[in-house]
């Protein structure tokens, strides 16, 4: 049996501005945007090219209609994998995102990545899109 992650739920307090970012900066597809009611709204939106979507949720607050605990901003760790992160952080870049250097996640610390590093399909986090791989060097 196959079992896969196909939603990650993402709470949000502006639908608008995380659709504006995801879609507009990262370049995500929006699959849909559903208004509940005033004060409930999910967007499904899917990176290129992945099996999995993140749901923009707004409405599900301990405050919200719905109560499942999760406040905006308190989802982190997210990883998105891509073949070659140093095109990848340059895509952004030119999108208009503000992202870090390239460093390489050790066990103990972090370190400038440099051209000799491998950072081909490694993950990078998009928790205040800081690219932290956790790749590997070829030192």
């Amino acid at each position: 049996m196959n079992w896969t992650l196909e939603v990650v739920l993402v709470p949000v307090s502006d639908v608008d501005r995380a659709i504006g970012f995801y879609a507009d900066k990262l370049g995500f597809n929006i699959d849909h945007d559903t208004n509940v009611s005033p004060e409930v709204r999910f967007a499904q939106l899917t990176p290129p090219g992945s099996g999995c979507s993140i749901v923009l949720a707004k409405g599900i607050t301990p405050g919200g209609r719905r109560r499942l605990g999760m406040e905006p901003g308190s989802l982190h760790g997210l990883q998105l994998v891509v073949n070659d992160v140093r095109i990848a952080r340059a895509e952004l870049l030119e999108r208009g995102v503000d992202v870090s250097e390239l460093e390489i996640a050790g066990l103990n610390d972090t370190r400038p990545a440099d051209d000799d590093d491998d950072l081909n399909n490694v993950g990078f986090s998009i928790s205040r899109i800081r690219m932290a791989t956790s790749g590997r060097s070829s030192r």
